[in-house]
């Protein structure tokens, strides 16, 4: 029985979903956007934003703390030093999950999950007065 439990599991033992888990936020840090399947794009929402929340204290221990789990150091670099600054002044949805339908194969429901820009959001209201304006 699951009661209380939070995470899915995939069927997978708890080495391996750490593994899978650890490997796909690399790629996240990495690339900025990856492609897999919605319950993994789910569960990797959970453990990244945690890991960018950790990135945003910047201390040693925290530095260790995200090593423990990434296992590259290039990557806690970035992490601690280019994409947690740009998220300083949010509180939380650091992701963002895009549907893109179904896998070929097995139908499985694919998504794209992405980080979400952290001064977009100031910057939108603005370019699209400019684009209307130019577009007249």
């Amino acid at each position: 029985m699951r009661h209380n439990r939070d995470e899915k599991r995939f069927n997978r033992t708890s080495e391996h979903l750490k593994a899978m888990l650890c490997n796909m936020a690399v790629s996240l840090f990495n690339h900025g956007r990856i492609e897999t399947t919605l319950p993994k794009a789910k569960e990797l929402r959970r453990f990244a934003e945690r890991l960018i929340t950790i990135g945003k204290k910047g201390d040693l221990h925290a530095r260790r703390r995200a090593f423990a789990y990434l296992k590259d150091r290039t990557v806690v670099k970035k992490l601690f030093d280019e994409i947690a600054p740009r998220y300083r002044d949010r509180n939380g949805g650091y992701t963002r999950i895009l549907r893109t339908g179904n896998r070929r194969g097995d139908c499985a429901p694919m998504a794209i999950i992405e980080l979400v820009e952290g001064g977009a959001v100031e910057k939108a209201p603005s370019q699209v007065s400019e684009a209307k304006t130019e577009s007249f």
